[in-house]
């Protein structure tokens, strides 16, 4: 990338900061507006349609930084997470809450039951992928339209389908974190 394309950009963005700031100052309507190429293109990453005015868009952001960190167990860092790890920086960062530290406690401990139907942008869905334990093992976070974004062991983070058969198989619920 050129010099003169980052301080062009780096105006764009300054002069685009400054009006969200002004318009969303003046007034009592809490809309915020997003950049709607950035917003589009945030759509393409994450595979799942987004709207300017999509109340979760800080939420499809965040995890939108993470995809492609590779997976790492016992991990909670960009350097590299696992399922769990991943679930507890996004939801400090995005709502600044801390959730326990496992995908079994976060199961256990941090939620109250949805079903697949009702599952709402930022809930929390559970797997359990080992036929060894009835421990749920696998957390990720619902976007919206049955994708979710998780850390895979095998691919790091990324998004998935709920329809997929080996969501299918190993789903055991859906949670609203309390």
């Amino acid at each position: 990338m050129s010099k003169i394309y980052r301080i062009i950009r780096f105006g764009v963005f300054t002069v685009g900061l400054f009006l969200l700031l002004a318009l969303s100052s003046c007034g009592s309507s809490k809309t915020v507006l997003y950049n709607p190429v950035e917003v589009e293109q945030l759509s393409r990453t994450l595979r799942i349609p987004i709207n300017n005015d999509d109340p979760n868009i800080p939420l499809y952001a965040e995890t939108s930084l993470w995809l492609g960190v590779p997976y790492r167990y016992g991990g909670n860092t960009k350097a590299g997470s696992d399922c769990s790890g991943f679930v507890w920086q996004v939801y400090r960062r995005v709502y600044g809450k801390n959730l326990e530290r496992s995908s079994d406690d976060q199961a256990k401990k941090d939620v109250h039951k949805v079903g697949k139907g009702g599952l709402k942008p930022g809930d929390l869905v559970f797997f359990r992928t080992s036929k060894k334990s009835k421990k749920i093992d696998h957390v990720g976070i619902f976007l919206k339209d049955g994708y979710f974004v998780h850390a895979s062991t095998s691919k790091g983070v990324i998004v998935s389908s709920l329809n997929e058969d080996y969501y299918k198989r190993t789903w055991q619920k859906g949670g609203r974190v309390k």
